[in-house]
């Protein structure tokens, strides 16, 4: 089972409570269809995630929760405001902090579900994504792992309402990725598979696996994508994101002919058409693993997160903005 490295230690200082200093608004619960909600967390960079809700047949399925305790608490508050008394299931899409550290707003009552490797992963990372931005308000965020594990695939049934089927779509985002998809409503919870106006990152999954997961996604025929960060759209996200990572591929095959580092790929790289994309020092990160796996690493395997994050913090020119 692949894990996640350890973080980068924290940048120091005045500079990374700058970096963090602007908090963003609180996210909302919007109808995309019937018996479905996307809660939404403008802009969608760093820990500004976004998570779902399905409901009907006297069950409900939380797909994905948030950062902070503060943010944990106005989704709850939102959640309970379909579901009185909450969800009764709550859905990690992968490992990564901003979509599991509201776990523990929701249990004893929510049975959480995630991938095996996922629930290996999160009790390996701990709570080491706070470490990263010390002037976030993290507030308290007890480790919540999940409860119930499954490996390929997993269907909760609705009872009368809509069902969702877990598929497990990774390595993509991390080396295990779930998607949630809502066959009877034609949504599709993508996790951090898709993105929607923000860069993706790949660094701990991988660029062929991408591609694989995003053609699986696309047979699906979802008419709604909830992406794990931006705005919610249709097929138009999984073009968009199939685009950058072809792009990216590209640009690393181009960056080991010229025998040039990923952080010197990247400060070179034409962004073109991704120019507009949040937080593009993503795109060293993107270049590691993108290396790496032109050069042999299997996808999903373990790399240096630690140093490819101190490479982002250089191209970026100080630790990337986190504003949950």
């Amino acid at each position: 089972m692949t894990a996640p490295a350890p973080v980068a230690p924290p940048a120091a200082g005045a500079a990374a409570v700058a970096a963090a200093a602007s908090k963003a608004a609180p996210g909302s619960l919007t109808r995309v269809a019937d018996d479905v909600y996307a809660y939404l967390q403008p802009e969608g960079g760093w820990c500004l995630n976004n998570a779902g809700l399905v409901v009907g047949g006297g069950r409900s399925v939380l797909v994905d929760t948030v950062a902070t305790e503060e943010r944990a608490r106005h989704l709850r508050e939102e959640v309970e405001r379909v579901v009185p008394g909450g969800p009764d299931y709550v859905v990690n899409t992968h490992f990564h902090g901003d979509h599991t550290f509201g776990n523990g707003q929701f249990v004893p009552r929510a049975v959480v579900v995630a991938h095996e490797g996922t629930r290996s992963d999160i009790c390996e990372a701990g709570l080491g994504l706070r470490h990263l931005w010390p002037g976030v308000e993290w507030g308290d965020t007890p480790l919540t792992p999940p409860d119930l594990t499954f490996r390929d695939r997993l269907t909760l049934h609705g009872d009368g309402g809509p069902s969702t089927e877990l598929i497990d779509v990774g390595p993509a985002h991390t080396p295990n990725d779930v998607v949630a998809w809502v066959p009877e409503r034609g949504v599709l919870f993508a996790g951090d598979v898709v993105w929607s106006g923000v860069t993706p990152y790949l660094l701990m999954g991988s660029v062929s696996g991408s591609l694989r997961a995003l053609a699986r996604m696309r047979a699906l025929g979802p008419e709604v994508v909830v992406p794990g960060h931006g705005q919610v759209g249709g097929l138009e996200l999984l073009d968009r994101t199939e685009a950058y990572v072809r792009w990216l591929r590209e640009l690393a095959r181009d960056g080991l002919r010229r025998r040039v580092s990923a952080l010197t790929a990247a400060r070179e790289a034409d962004l073109g058409a991704f120019a507009g994309l949040l937080d593009s020092e993503r795109l060293v990160g993107n270049l590691h693993r993108a290396y790496a796996e032109l050069e042999g690493l299997a996808p999903g395997a373990r790399i240096d997160v630690a140093a490819s994050f101190k490479e982002m913090v250089a191209f970026h020119g100080g630790l990337p903005s986190c504003h949950a």
